[in-house]
């Protein structure tokens, strides 16, 4: 049986795709049926195979070690050319494996949506063009998303619009336009779903390096907050201590006082090649879960990115990175594109807790660790 899936291998500010070959199983050692255990509809991981060409036992085996954690929640990256190629023909073969296989294991799912992601815009399907914000994107947006949400029902949260800093200060959106966009297409669905909610994600790492503070104040709407989190400078090597970093995080609870925050994506690379190590990331868990727990009334979820790494070289980055030009030695320019885009690449292919041979970082057992100690929060 030959499928292909559609991959979710985000960090939000990326959307890279990738495209998962399911391989036919090899018989007869098929796991076991997921075991029942207690899950934490707020705490999740983002669960994720180790390299692009899986069978369907193996990605069973990866989304029950992943829910053996006690996590109930994993993140669903769609995208709409893929989702809807021809208008009102929907291709669900990819993604009713993955949302079977959510429901499964317990876990409630929270959707981004690609409308908006920073830089990029859509993509969109061929036959819509690429249309602006207004009422003829409103009607199909609300229309799409109505027929997924009636088909999934694990979904319990819905992103539309992803790294809104970076659209508005380097894509030249327009604030006011975008606000009235939502509120239009939030007005809709949530009389038709309103146990759904439905908000916008910044990067707190972004707002935190460039001073954009305002923009989360300016988009304050819908029932959420959400947030991706590296621990990153703005050339994308990684400058904070774990502590340092938990700091950080108080300042997406400063920003949205009225609202609950959600923590879409959250991070710490291994690569050393942008000042990353297994020491760092296993003390980062252990400070953010431990910020999570003291302010959990405060988080909509939390969802650390991600279970597995990503061979080299296939976590390929689509957006422009404009950033500052630093000099160094006899006019050597650093700190252009596709120097901060290499950094990103290297950051994210080695953000997982088990590395693509299936080896364990100590990230691994220390996640473990906090999500059971956060059980009850």
């Amino acid at each position: 049986m030959d499928k292909k899936i559609l991959g979710a291998i985000g960090v939000a500010v990326v959307i890279a795709m990738a495209v998962l070959v399911l391989l036919p199983n090899s018989p007869p050692n098929s796991p076991p049926e997921p075991i029942q255990t207690s899950h934490n509809e707020k705490l999740g991981i983002v669960i994720n195979p180790p390299s692009n060409q899986v069978t369907l036992d193996q990605l069973k085996k990866v989304y029950s070690e992943a829910s053996l954690t006690g996590i109930g929640r994993n993140n669903m990256y769609l995208f709409w050319n893929h989702i809807e190629p021809q208008k009102d023909e929907y291709n669900w073969k990819d993604t009713d494996i993955l949302m079977d296989l959510n429901k499964q294991n317990g876990l409630a799912v929270t959707l981004y949506f690609s409308v908006v992601n920073g830089r990029i815009i859509g993509p969109y399907p061929d036959w819509m063009g690429q249309p602006a914000l207004g009422q003829t994107l409103e009607k199909n947006l609300v229309k799409t998303l109505d027929t997924i949400l009636n088909r999934y029902d694990m979904i319990d949260h819905v992103i539309i619009g992803g790294e809104l800093d970076s659209y508005f200060n380097d894509a030249n959106g327009n604030v006011e336009q975008y606000k009235e966009f939502f509120n239009n297409v939030y007005a809709e669905l949530k009389q038709k779903h309103p146990n759904v909610q439905f908000g916008n994600a910044f990067s707190l790492n972004n707002i935190v390096n460039k001073d954009l503070d305002h923009y989360v104040s300016d988009v304050n709407v819908g029932d959420f907050v959400a947030f991706t989190y590296l621990p990153v400078d703005r050339l994308n090597d990684i400058s904070k201590t774990p502590e340092d970093a938990q700091k950080d995080l108080q300042k997406a609870l400063d920003l949205v006082p009225d609202k609950k925050v959600g923590i879409f994506e959250i991070s710490w690379s291994t690569s050393d090649f942008v000042h990353g190590s297994e020491q760092n990331q296993t003390k980062f868990i252990s400070e953010s879960y431990d910020f999570y727990r003291k302010n959990a009334s405060k988080f909509e979820f939390f969802t650390w990115y991600r279970q597995y790494d990503r061979p080299e070289g296939t976590c390929g980055i689509e957006q422009n990175f404009p950033s500052p030009k630093i000099t160094i030695g006899l006019g050597s320019g650093l700190g252009g594109n596709e120097y901060v885009k290499e950094r990103l690449s290297k950051y994210t292919c080695n953000a997982g807790l088990i590395k693509t041979d299936d080896t364990q970082k100590s990230g691994w057992n220390e996640i473990k660790k906090q999500i059971q100690l956060s059980a009850n929060s």
